[in-house]
C-alpha cells in the first residue's frame, strides 16, 4: 500500500509539473519573440497565445491521484490511529494497524504506540552506585522520608485512543503517568510506618499502590500491566539505628536458639539416662526369662531325647549287626566267587590243553596225509625229487635235467643219507599209523 501511494503521489507530481511547464514554455517564447522585435529584426510569425485549458485540464486531473494517495493511511504494526477531522474534531474509533481510507483535506490521523512501555521513578542501581531518576520520595507515620525505585509497565487501550487524544495531555507517559504513579504512593504511605513499609508490610503496600496506579490510569484509557517496588532507601541516621536494632534482635534470637537447644539438650539427656535405665531392666527381665525358657527347653527337650537316645542305641546296634552279616555274606561271596573263578580257570585250561593236543593230533593227520601224497606222487613221478630237494636246499641251486637212469646224479646219494635218517623214518612210521579219531 505504501508503493501504490507513492506512485499516485508521484503520477500526481507529474502531471502538475507537465501543467506548469506548458503555459510556462509558452510565456518564454512569447518574451523571446518581443525582444527580437524591439531589436529590429525581421518580423516572425507570433507566438500563439498562452493555451489555459490544457494546463488547468491536466491539473484537475494531476489532483485525483494526489487526492487518492492523501486518502491511505498505512498504521504501523503495534501502532493504533485515532482519526482527527478539521471539522469535527477527534472522530470515534481506533484505526488498527493495516491500510485505511480517510476523508483527503479534511482528516488527518494521529498514531499511538499500543506497545508496553515503562515508567521508572525513583533510585537505579547501576553497578555499586545509586543514581536518582524522577525521584521518588514519600513519607511514612513517623514523617522520615523514604527514597522509592518504583517501575511501572503499562500501555494504551486501543479501544479508548480516542479518548486519550481528545482529552489527555501529549505525549501520555510523560504529562500523565509520573504524577498519578507519584500521587499514589505518596497518598499511601502514610499510613504505615518505616519498618513496616521495608519487610513486614512491604507486599501489602505494593499491592495497594497498584490498586490505586490501575484505578485512576484505567479511567484515562491507560491500562497497567505491573507494578514494581524494586528498592527503598531509608534515611541515614534510620539505617544505622534499624542496623543496630536488627542486630541486637538476632542476637537475642540467636540466645533464645542456644536456650532451647541447651534446654533441649537436657532433656534428651534426661530421657536418654531413662531410656538406658529401663532398657537395662528389660535387659535384665529379658535375659532372666529366657533361661527360665531354656530351662524349660532343656527339660522338655530331655524327656523326648532319652527315648530318641534308646533308639538311637539300638538302631546303632542293629545297624551294626547288620554290617557283621553283611561283611560275612560278602566274604562268604567272595570265597565262592574264588573257588569258582579257580574252577573255571581249570577248565579253560583244560579245554586249551585238549584243544591243542587236537589241533597238534590234527596237523599231524594232515602232514601224514600231504607226505602220503606226496609219496605217491613222487612214486608216480620221480622227477619230482630233484625240483623238492633243489628247493629245500637252496633258492640258488638251479634244477638239472638227467637222464631217467640215475646215472652219474649226486640226488641219488642224497635220497640214500635220507632213507638212513631216524626223523625220516620216524615220519614215514606215521604215516603208516592209522589217523586217530576226532575229539580224542
Amino acid at each position: 500500500m505504501l508503493a501504490l501511494k507513492l506512485l499516485l503521489t508521484v503520477a500526481g507530481v507529474l502531471l502538475l509539473a507537465a501543467a506548469l511547464g506548458i503555459p510556462l514554455y509558452t510565456l518564454a517564447l512569447r518574451i523571446r519573440h518581443a525582444r527580437r522585435k524591439a531589436a529590429g529584426e525581421a518580423a516572425m510569425v507570433a507566438p500563439e497565445p498562452i493555451a489555459w485549458r490544457g494546463p488547468v485540464a491536466l491539473v484537475l486531473v494531476a489532483c485525483l491521484p494526489l487526492l487518492i494517495a492523501a486518502s491511505i493511511v498505512v498504521v504501523p504494526s503495534g501502532m493504533g490511529g485515532v482519526r482527527v477531522s478539521q471539522i469535527r474534531g477527534t472522530l470515534p474509533g481506533t484505526l488498527y494497524p493495516g491500510m485505511h481510507f480517510i476523508t483527503p483535506l479534511v482528516e488527518s490521523v494521529q498514531t499511538f504506540d499500543l506497545r508496553d512501555h515503562l515508567f521508572t521513578a525513583g533510585i537505579i542501581e547501576e553497578g555499586a552506585k545509586t543514581a536518582p531518576r524522577n525521584g521518588l520520595s514519600v513519607q511514612s507515620r513517623e514523617g522520615l522520608n523514604i527514597g522509592l525505585a518504583v517501575t511501572v509497565r503499562y500501555r494504551l487501550d486501543p479501544s479508548k485512543l480516542d479518548s486519550v487524544q481528545a482529552h489527555m495531555p501529549q505525549p501520555v507517559d510523560k504529562e500523565l503517568v509520573p504524577p498519578v504513579v507519584a500521587s499514589a504512593w505518596r497518598e499511601l504511605t502514610p499510613e504505615y510506618t518505616v519498618r513496616e513499609i521495608f519487610s513486614s508490610k512491604r507486599e501489602e503496600v505494593r499491592e495497594k499502590a497498584a490498586a490505586i496506579i490501575i484505578r485512576k490510569l484505567g479511567a484515562d484509557g491507560i491500562v497497567v500491566e505491573e507494578v514494581m517496588l524494586s528498592d527503598i532507601q531509608l534515611p541515614e541516621e534510620y539505617a544505622k539505628g534499624l542496623e543496630g536494632l536488627l542486630l541486637k534482635e538476632q542476637q537475642d534470637d540467636q540466645m533464645g536458639v542456644e536456650t532451647d537447644m541447651q534446654q533441649k539438650q537436657v532433656k534428651i539427656a534426661e530421657l536418654q539416662a531413662e531410656a538406658e535405665a529401663a532398657q537395662k531392666v528389660k535387659q535384665a527381665e529379658g535375659d532372666a526369662q529366657s533361661k527360665v525358657v531354656e530351662a524349660k527347653g532343656e527339660a522338655d527337650a530331655m524327656q523326648y531325647t532319652l527315648p530318641l537316645k534308646e533308639k538311637q542305641i539300638e538302631q546303632s546296634k542293629l545297624e551294626a549287626e547288620a554290617r557283621k552279616e553283611a561283611t560275612i555274606q560278602n566274604a562268604e561271596a567272595d570265597a565262592q566267587a574264588k573257588v569258582i573263578d579257580s574252577k573255571a580257570e581249570l577248565q579253560r585250561r583244560n579245554l586249551l590243553a585238549d584243544a591243542e593236543a587236537s589241533r597238534v593230533r590234527l596237523m599231524a593227520a594232515a602232514n601224514a596225509e600231504r607226505m602220503t601224497s606226496e609219496a605217491e606222487l613222487l612214486n608216480k613221478s620221480p622227477l619230482l625229487i630233484n625240483k623238492i630237494v633243489a628247493e629245500r636246499l637252496s633258492d640258488k641251486i638251479q634244477v638239472l635235467m638227467v637222464p631217467s637212469d640215475g646215472k652219474f646224479f649226486f640226488a641219488n646219494d642224497v635220497f640214500k643219507g635220507m632213507a638212513n635218517n631216524p626223523v625220516v623214518k620216524q615220519e614215514m612210521d606215521s604215516q603208516d599209523d592209522p589217523a586217530p579219531k576226532p575229539g580224542h
